[in-house]
């Protein structure tokens, strides 16, 4: 483990390792806001990192029903879709023990994010925040959540005095449209985890910390220069 102002840098050899643990810290959140306020609230990231770590979860016991679970972003389509992170959860996640959760999408069915979007920020606003856990991932051009490079509305998102709690985004890395919790509403968490797998997103993590050359912009050094709330890197190769 290492540590660097900050974030603290927890290094795995095996990724099923680095899944258990972050799976276990993460039950262990959990339960502790069971306990002592009667509920927990979990904001989760989709892509392929996470599926081990959903997995795994998914079997830790604790008292479920009275867990809510919600996305740190989305792409636009519906959960049909195969590129629906509400897919991936209620499939990965949402199963064994944790199938007593209740899921709290920010896809709405309108034809457009900025359609959906007063409903998207009504639900995150109905939540009983700070989360008790938040698990962003990052993208290989130093996104996390949707927090893209050339983010119509990224300049807003990352506004650490912002007060819009959610905000569409378009951008050239995206793909689809996309919606997303703004920065400070991630940071609205007791506790904020940063999953990341392979040798090269390790070393662009390095270069975003310390805001060497390009690094400097990658949107993910928002989160990481922050210091409101401690970041926990759970990295494997």
């Amino acid at each position: 483990m290492t540590t660097h102002l900050n974030v603290t840098t927890h290094s795995f050899t095996d990724c099923r390792a680095q899944a258990t643990a972050l799976a276990e810290r993460v039950a262990e959140r959990l339960r502790r806001g069971v306990a002592e306020r009667g509920h927990a609230v979990l904001a989760v990231s989709g892509g392929s990192t996470p599926k081990d770590f959903f997995d795994r979860l998914a079997h830790e016991q604790l008292d479920w029903t009275r867990v809510q679970v919600t996305l740190v972003d989305e792409r636009w389509v519906a959960d049909t879709d195969e590129r629906s992170n509400a897919r991936l959860v209620k499939s990965r996640l949402l199963q064994h023990a944790a199938a007593a959760a209740s899921f709290v999408p920010l896809y709405t069915g309108d034809a457009t994010p900025e359609a959906g979007l007063a409903t998207a920020d009504a639900r995150i606003g109905a939540l009983p925040l700070p989360f008790d856990a938040v698990v962003l991932g990052m993208g290989e051009d130093g996104h996390t959540a949707s927090f893209f490079p050339g983010g119509d509305h990224l300049a807003e998102a990352l506004d650490p005095h912002g007060r819009a709690r959610v905000l569409p985004m378009r951008a050239p890395g995206a793909g689809e449209p996309r919606i997303t919790l703004t920065l400070p509403t991630l940071l609205q968490t007791r506790a904020l985890y940063l999953l990341v797998a392979g040798e090269k997103k390790r070393d662009l993590l390095a270069d975003a910390r310390l805001g060497l050359g390009a690094a400097q912009d990658y949107p993910v050094r928002a989160v990481l220069a922050q210091q409101r709330v401690p970041v926990a890197v759970y990295w494997c190769p």
